[in-house]
């Protein structure tokens, strides 16, 4: 008997899954490079740990590079890998349904206002 190939979904999910991966990532496609500090600014409520195990774990993906300068002080800046890259049109394509969700529920919310005010009029 055949076997079926594996789904890769999982996979997939578990590099962009996570409270901020999907933001971190927004700031290094929107802005090309920047320095820890700026990503911590740009994203005032993650914890410097939190951006750091994040920042590390899609480091070890090949998602990001991290560019160590030996000046002092040290900097670091991050960026997306040329595989890295590779995710936008994944990430801009789970934004654009995103929207199309968040339009459905909104366009449902109004449905059933207006279904439920209709039937408390008739008592």
């Amino acid at each position: 008997m055949e076997e079926t190939p594996s789904c890769r979904v999982e996979t997939a999910l578990e590099i962009l899954t996570g409270k901020w991966k999907p933001s971190i990532l927004l700031e290094l496609i929107t802005h090309d490079t920047l320095r820890f500090s700026e990503l911590k600014r740009n994203l005032p409520n993650i914890t410097q740990k939190m951006l750091t195990a994040q920042l590390r774990e899609l480091e070890l993906n090949d998602i990001v590079h991290r560019e160590i300068y030996q000046v002092v002080p040290p900097r670091v800046e991050y960026s997306l890998t040329d595989y890295g890259k590779t995710l936008i049109p994944v990430l801009n394509a789970i934004n654009a349904w995103g929207e199309k969700h968040v339009e459905h529920l909104a366009q449902k919310d109004r449905l059933q206002d207006a279904t439920s005010s209709s039937t408390s009029d008739s008592f």
